[in-house]
């Protein structure tokens, strides 16, 4: 079975909305877009680089999608971002905006498990906090690799569900000049 796994750029106050652009996502006048960006260390890419070595498939809600789609496509055909199988959760996009995409639009919990169960590599997905969520909930997350900002904006998107409760163990944890940790987290059996 393929790894589903969470990436993410997150506060300390466990936020992740709108991490690359001051207007990216204003939801609830969250007003603090942009924080990565200001906190920026090429240990991050770095990271990422190392996560998606392994994937052939990523995972998106709406509102990332069409994001990441605007800001990456087109990609070079070699571009290990740009050309892996794209997935959207999404009842409202009418058509794919990236190459190699797939919508989901109905039994979203049931299709995200014939995903897993499909030959291939890792999932990935980032973003998508409705998503992430939903994915929480059904447990569907196999790990998770989080890039935590030594920031707290107080308020916006979380990662984790309410009510929710999962465990994980820590597989590796790498701090940057910066002070942003990259933690890498497996879920337990």
């Amino acid at each position: 079975m393929r790894k589903l796994i969470i990436s993410e750029f997150i506060t300390l106050d466990g936020v992740i909305q709108a991490p690359g652009a001051v207007d990216e996502d204003t939801d609830g006048g969250f007003a603090h877009g942009g924080w990565v960006a200001r906190n920026w260390d090429d240990g991050i890419g770095a990271g990422f680089s190392e996560v998606i070595a392994d994937v052939d498939a990523v995972l998106f809600g709406r509102r990332t999608y069409v994001e990441h789609a605007e800001a990456f496509e087109p990609n070079p055909a070699e571009d290990p971002f740009g050309d892996v199988a794209h997935y959207v959760v999404s009842t409202t996009l009418t058509a794919p905006i990236w190459r190699k995409t797939t919508i989901i639009r109905d039994n979203i919990v049931e299709s995200i498990r014939a995903l897993k169960a499909q030959p291939g590599k890792t999932i990935l997905t980032d973003g998508s906090s409705q998503l992430t969520h939903l994915l929480f909930t059904h447990d569907l997350v196999d790990e998770l690799r989080l890039y935590v900002f030594p920031l707290i904006v107080g308020g916006g998107k979380r990662l984790f569900p309410d009510g929710k409760m999962a465990g994980f163990s820590l597989v590796s944890s790498k701090p940057l000049p910066n002070g942003v940790l990259i933690l890498h987290y497996a879920r337990r059996a």
